[in-house]
């Protein structure tokens, strides 16, 4: 059994090194003094320590990408946890601002605070006018248009916020679908056809 290098934590490439270089000078000092065995079993161990250190260099490559994934995810979890926190505030600064309430000292900070959340991820989204989409938004209330082609999002009752793609919490929304028996203004194709079968009446009629 070869002697294990000594001196270097896992992963500690300079050890490592020190090592192959012993064996390889073991090696050739073997091989000078010796036969052909001899340098043949040299030369069997100079390459065992070869691909130990392969190995290890690959193991501690791998770990040091697991701690920076690890570490990442930790963060994320973490910023995730600190702006969920903050979106009861983010909400009264909006009602706040929505009754002329955000003033003077308060607006500052009230801006300053928006800001900081921002650059950490937090989107807010959910706009009047817009498709409902119910992976984005949650309908509070419910009712009917002749305004509206598709399920449309009236009224915004609570903003969405996302960070990144994960939503954290959904738009609060007021949604009108199109009056029932409402019918669709037509298309240019379909006057160029109703004219056409018009036509065709006509003639056949004579």
């Amino acid at each position: 059994m070869t002697d294990k290098p000594q001196g270097g934590k896992p992963g500690d490439d300079s050890a490592a090194e020190e090592a192959v270089i012993k064996a390889a000078e073991e090696a050739a000092a073997g091989g000078a003094g010796e036969g052909s065995e001899e340098a043949a079993t040299a030369k069997r161990e100079l390459a065992e320590r070869t691909a130990d250190l392969q190995r290890l260099q690959a193991e501690y490559q791998n770990y040091r990408k697991r701690v920076e994934r690890d570490r990442l995810t930790v963060r994320e979890i973490a910023v995730s946890n600190i702006l969920e926190s903050l979106i009861p505030v983010l909400d009264d600064i909006g009602r706040a601002r929505e009754h002329g309430e955000v003033t003077g000292g308060f607006k500052s900070v009230a801006e300053s605070l928006e800001t900081v959340v921002a650059k950490l991820g937090l989107q807010q989204f959910g706009k009047e006018g817009e498709p409902f989409d119910p992976t984005q938004h949650e309908a509070l209330m419910h009712s009917y248009s002749s305004d509206v082609t598709e399920d449309t999002c009236v009224q915004v009752l609570q903003p969405g916020y996302r960070i990144g793609e994960r939503i954290i919490r959904p738009a609060m929304v007021a949604v009108a679908e199109p009056q029932p028996g409402t019918q669709t203004t037509p298309g240019p194709d379909a006057e160029t056809k109703s004219a056409d079968q018009d036509k065709s009446d006509g003639g056949s009629d004579s």
